[in-house]
């Protein structure tokens, strides 16, 4: 089942996929011959997001990209760290604490061989339920069994805090998002709390098949999480999923394309130039690519930009902060 879903998630980002740019991995002799990108699970949108940006990539300048199922955020940022990843996609809250060695899945390991590339969108933390369950609230989920995501994940990392601040007991379950939401669907586990991109993958393949309720921390609980945690407030519109009729509050964290520090400079920059000047095609990959735009380069306040990404913001005319432009970078 999983090699049949990256199949379609490849083939289905490559038909979006047109030339727009020229370059090509035969014009530059340092470029890689292929290269991996990091994303997560099965089911989230990570996976679909990352293999289609890795498509439009391959298009355009002939090397050979692929999307690798990984633990999500936390790891990537020490795959690509370590360099067995070329390229990843990580939530700033993960990011913050890899730059700073204070990772869980990695602790003292500062992952300051990563690089940032381009701004992807928000992450919405949200969770689902079946509607016969009568769980409709976060505090409905006090001595219940739930689903978190995979281990090093944004989910993983941020919801059982949030259970601990809020006092309730809850019984976390680690796991990939298609796999912890068909565990909802047989009754295993009673909700799947998971953080991604909206609409959430999982989210509606599982809606499709059963009544569900879709829902997030209520008004008060996001302003403690806010004060307490590196998340801020979202509005997630009423029509992300087909049965939820209204607007609903939630908290969420910016995410990031990366790069290992040793990728070429004008390989990133084609890369840059592929994903930020055609968000036409990064939006037939996924919604939540809206957000995928140069400007929003800002949420990014701690972690260095890679020199390709560098020179394609000074070319857009944004400014790139003195502390974010790395080491190694020859302007």
């Amino acid at each position: 089942m999983l090699k049949t879903y990256i199949r379609w998630a490849g083939a289905a980002a490559l038909g979006c996929a047109l030339a727009v740019g020229t370059a090509t991995a035969a014009d530059h002799n340092d470029w890689p011959e292929s290269a991996k990108v990091g994303t997560a699970s099965q089911g989230g949108t990570y996976f679909i997001y990352g293999a289609g940006w890795a498509g439009l990539v391959q298009e355009t300048t002939g090397v050979n990209m692929s999307a690798e199922v990984t633990g999500g955020p936390a790891q990537n940022m020490v795959l690509v760290h370590r360099g067995d990843l070329e390229f990843g996609m990580t939530t700033m809250g993960p990011a913050y604490e890899g730059w700073h060695g204070e990772l869980q899945v990695a602790p003292g390991m500062e992952t300051r061989d990563v690089r940032a590339m381009f701004p992807m969108y928000r992450t919405p933390m949200q969770v689902v339920a079946l509607k016969r369950s009568g769980i409709d609230s976060v505090s409905d989920l006090d001595g219940k069994t739930v689903g978190v995501g995979p281990r090093g994940g944004t989910a993983s990392m941020f919801w059982p805090r949030f259970f601990d601040d809020l006092g309730l007991d809850v019984n976390v379950r680690y796991g990939g998002a298609a796999d912890l939401a068909g565990q909802v669907q047989d009754g295993l586990i009673d909700a799947f709390a998971f953080a991604a991109g909206v609409p959430i993958s999982a989210f509606s393949q599982l809606e499709a098949q059963q009544p569900v309720n879709i829902f997030s921390l209520n008004e008060a609980q996001i302003g403690e999480m806010v004060e307490q945690h590196p998340v801020s407030p979202i509005t997630i519109p009423a029509d992300t999923y087909s049965t939820v009729d209204e607007d609903q509050p939630a908290v969420a964290l910016w995410n990031f394309a990366i790069a290992s520090k040793d990728m070429p400079a004008d390989f990133v920059y084609e890369i840059m130039k592929t994903v930020l000047d055609h968000n036409d095609r990064m939006m037939e990959v996924h919604r939540a690519a809206k957000e995928t735009l140069p400007e929003n380069m800002k949420y990014n306040d701690f972690m260095w930009f890679h020199p390709g990404a560098v020179r394609y913001y000074q070319e857009k005319g944004i400014e790139v902060p003195e502390d974010l432009i790395p080491p190694e970078y020859e302007g």
